[in-house]
């Protein structure tokens, strides 16, 4: 049983949608299904928020280290990446990650990330972009949880009111 409770708790920071239709089919009452699914949730969320930082920051000191112990093979294949990131150079190169990503920043702003995040976006994707971009806001963190509390609510009238479809 413990086991299964951590299961579910694990799954609930990761992909929050599917979560609490699972805890129900693998044998959990309606109310602790509920309660490990939002645990789990904001938990998640907590942990990849305040992981997000160290992660980024350690990347960027360790980053010309990293270029010059590669193998040559490799190194030759990403010269050009490991020398733009040592040389920073001026003009930035813009990929189609980050296009995408500032188009979701300007498009839809914090609300957009604070509402996707549970559904659309996972719990560590949506934690990241809220601590990238939006880090310096006040009550971020409250959003964030409010966002997963909401979303919980509202799957867990969905499941109840349709059980057919899960079941």
């Amino acid at each position: 049983m413990a086991i299964k409770i951590i299961h579910v708790i694990l799954l609930a920071s990761v992909k929050y949608l599917f979560t609490l239709p699972y805890a129900m089919i693998i044998g959990f009452d309606y109310k602790l299904a509920i309660v490990l699914v939002l645990f789990g949730g904001i938990g998640g969320f907590l942990f990849f928020f305040y992981l997000t930082k160290p992660i980024l920051l350690g990347i960027k000191i360790a980053w010309p280290c990293i270029c010059t112990i590669v193998p040559p093979g490799i190194k030759t294949r990403y010269a050009d990446y490991c020398e733009r990131k040592i040389q920073k150079r001026d003009p930035k190169v813009f990929s189609r990650k980050a296009r995408f990503i500032a188009k979701i920043k300007t498009t839809y702003g914090l609300w957009g990330i604070v509402i996707a995040t549970p559904v659309l976006l996972t719990i560590p994707v949506g934690a990241f972009l809220a601590n990238k971009y939006y880090s310096n806001r006040k009550y971020i963190i409250i959003y964030m949880i409010l966002s997963i509390i909401g979303w919980g609510v509202i799957l867990s009238v969905i499941v109840h009111l349709f059980p057919n479809i899960f079941f």
